[in-house]
């Protein structure tokens, strides 16, 4: 005769034989700082882990076609074909010059003044810290969303708002149309974490 409790200790047997979860995979392009979003995952999905994967700029399409991650805060504009994307916020783009400049007086300059202090010549994805090193130097200077300069700050260096220069924006994507179809758990993953990122409570409905 089974006795008390029998079926809960089953049932941790049960639990500790299930497999790890496969995690769910989220993108970032550098100087998006997802730990809000992951906070609010951990604590809604606790049996589904969240794995982190940074990208440039240059990748953070090819990571969400080529399957590498489940969802990907991307820097707009992509190419939507096959992708879904919900645009987030703005950020102003900021250009970085040494902390001595004449320009590094001014609140805010504009794109005809940056053109006068040349580049570097490398873009700021991949080799930002070289290029942040040359601008350094005084070899010209870098634009860049206000986040990657805030992230890549050099005590030597300073950010300097571009007034008239277009902002960027980041939005949260995923493919549309997965190949092999996407599961049930897994499309109800992407769809909690839209919820998530929408700032829908635990308890609410889909909108």
């Amino acid at each position: 005769m089974a006795t008390a409790g029998s079926g809960s200790n089953e049932t941790s047997r049960s639990a500790a034989r299930r497999p790890p979860a496969t995690p769910f995979r989220l993108g970032y392009v550098r100087g998006v700082t997802p730990a809000k979003w992951v906070r609010i995952w951990e604590e809604r999905m606790r049996r589904v882990p969240i794995e982190l994967v940074r990208t440039d700029r240059s990748d953070q399409e090819s990571v969400l076609r080529d399957g590498l991650v489940d969802m990907a805060f991307v820097r707009l504009p992509i190419d939507r074909d096959g992708l879904h994307a919900i645009p987030l916020y703005e950020e102003r783009p900021v250009v970085v010059v040494p902390k001595d400049h004449v320009l590094a007086a001014a609140d805010a300059v504009t794109l005809a003044e940056v053109a006068e202090l040349g580049s570097p010549g490398h873009p700021f994805d991949a080799t930002i810290e070289d290029t942040l090193a040359l601008v350094a130097a005084g070899v010209g200077s870098v634009v860049v969303p206000q986040s990657v300069a805030r992230l890549h700050s050099r005590r030597d260096l300073v950010a300097r708002t571009v007034s008239d220069a277009e902002p960027t924006r980041i939005a949260l994507a995923w493919l549309s149309e997965p190949g092999p179809a996407r599961s049930d758990s897994a499309q109800h993953r992407v769809d909690t974490f839209i919820g998530i990122v929408r700032g829908r409570t635990a308890h609410s409905s889909r909108g």
